[in-house]
């Protein structure tokens, strides 16, 4: 068996894969959002891996499966989020700064102004393929160096430790011996030169990050590690995957060829396109970064990142307690026939690709006396589709992009057929759904499977593939589509503005 371990925003997934791909049982469990401050967003470490062994537990329960019968394992994760943790206890030096966290905005304007000799949003394209924004690591990391000198001591003493949540994780798995992670994720801290394939010195200087504070980092497939029986429920098995979440997906979409891409609908959604062995210089908002790296050599991808989609529906359920259950969205939405001139810009944590407006507030507009939460409800959905076709436009506009003529989908939100309806109505191109829609966890396992010789080639992968739903757009209805869609950009100007 290959255990897949996917780490995500809001839960961890653990999965038993066989050789032949296919998913013999299932974990999951939740942790904790904390929202100290408004922008800011946290979790507890301890949280993260008390659920990832919870997972774990449940997956070999439900296989029947004992620790000997693991033959290797792959690691996925939600991205930037940064972790400091003790490099001998292993606990967490303070909680986890999430890839949604919008305190370092002034961080970046004070950067800017401290280098006013340096384009630094052009250093930092140039090297790292990525806008400069408060989404990325290395802000993070520079806000803990700027506001908590107590643990940055324990940082430039060597006594703690900085990663992403697979370096975290792998941490604790081996028992402390391994500080790695792979070059997908590195690509997504804004302190890697991703054509160098190594940790850009000009970067850590500019953001005061010590370079031996950062972990190894190493390929994405192949044998990177073994874990500690004793640190973790008697497994000891080779770590033979790593990759950050959305290069997972696009691996487990087996989007191998360039030109291929996929669009993942998880707390955020996010668009990738495999573009080969030459990164590209992106434009029009989109950001270049490793798809993964395999025997040395990277592969790279060009993406859209677009913060809120299955969180916007959380928010309803949880934030606002319009709905009991994530599901309840979609007939809700079904019940009416148009958001009737609703509009919700979902910029709960700022706007995305292709925008990159960190400080941009969510908005519900056109709201009359006849209003219902129907007509929330499918204004929400409205909401993600209209961003992934805001991606989708300006993707088109990166040089070096094929046109596309299909999208592949996945992730928990994929499963609301309404959405996948909207979606191909909004892109006018045909959507793909896998048999199993968690192409992130399938990916780390694929890598994993790949790293371990269970699997033979990309090609034996690509026949393993199978696609479960084709929704086309719909005829007559392009109209309609525009003039939404126009409606859509107007509130995203009023969004942008309103601060």
């Amino acid at each position: 068996m290959i255990l897949s371990i996917d780490a995500g925003t809001t839960g961890v997934t653990a999965l038993l894969v066989d050789a032949a791909g296919s998913v013999a049982s299932r974990g999951y469990q939740e942790f904790e959002q904390h929202y100290p401050q408004a922008g800011w967003v946290e979790h507890d470490a301890e949280q993260i891996w008390q659920a990832a062994l919870s997972a774990v537990r449940h997956a070999l329960a439900g296989a029947g499966v004992v620790a000997a019968d693991i033959e290797c394992i792959g690691i996925t994760n939600q991205r930037e989020s940064v972790v400091f943790y003790d490099r001998v206890s292993l606990a967490a030096a303070r909680p986890v700064i999430v890839w949604q966290d919008r305190r370092t905005t002034g961080v970046i304007d004070d950067l800017r102004k401290s280098h006013p000799a340096v384009d630094l949003a052009a250093v930092v394209r140039d090297k790292t393929g990525l806008t400069l924004d408060p989404y990325f690591s290395a802000s993070k990391i520079r806000w803990v160096a700027l506001n908590e000198p107590q643990i940055w001591s324990k940082v430039l003493s060597g006594d703690v430790a900085i990663g992403t949540i697979d370096t975290y994780l792998i941490a604790r798995l081996t028992g402390g011996k391994s500080h790695i992670t792979d070059a997908s994720n590195a690509s997504r801290t804004q302190l890697f030169d991703i054509r160098q394939s190594e940790w850009c010195k000009e970067l850590l200087e500019i953001f005061g990050v010590p370079l031996e504070a950062l972990p190894t980092v190493v390929d994405s497939s192949g044998h990177l590690t073994v874990t500690d029986a004793e640190s973790f429920l008697g497994i000891s098995a080779p770590i033979t995957g790593i990759a950050g979440d959305q290069q997972a997906a696009l691996f487990g979409q087996s989007c191998f060829e360039p030109g291929e891409a996929k669009c993942t609908y998880g707390t955020g959604a996010f668009i990738l396109q495999n573009v080969g062995r030459e990164a590209i210089e992106p434009s029009h908002g989109m950001l270049s970064t490793v798809a993964w790296r395999i025997d040395g050599k990277s592969i790279y991808a060009i993406e859209g990142a677009v913060f809120i989609a299955g969180a916007a529906v959380q928010w309803l359920r949880d934030g606002i307690e319009m709905i009991a259950t994530a599901p309840e969205i979609e007939p809700l939405a079904r019940s009416v026939e148009s958001s009737d001139g609703v509009v919700f810009v979902s910029a709960l944590t700022g706007l995305g690709a292709p925008h990159w407006v960190p400080d941009a507030r969510g908005a519900i507009l056109g709201i009359t006396r006849g209003t219902t939460k129907a007509h929330v409800a499918r204004a929400t959905l409205e909401a993600l589709a209209f961003q992934v076709r805001d991606v989708f436009a300006a993707m088109a506009m990166n040089s070096g992009c094929a046109p596309l003529s299909k999208l592949r989908v996945d992730g928990g939100a994929s499963a609301n057929g309404l959405l996948l309806q909207l979606q191909a109505n909004q892109l006018g191109v045909s959507l793909e759904r896998p048999r199993n829609v968690e192409s992130t966890a399938i990916g780390a396992a694929y890598l994993a499977g790949l790293g371990a010789g269970i699997f033979r080639s990309l090609a034996q992968l690509k026949a393993m593939a199978t696609v479960d739903l084709v929704v086309h757009p719909e005829h007559g209805v392009e109209a309609e589509v525009n003039h939404s869609y126009e409606r859509w950009l107007r509130a995203v100007a009023v969004s942008r503005e309103f601060k």
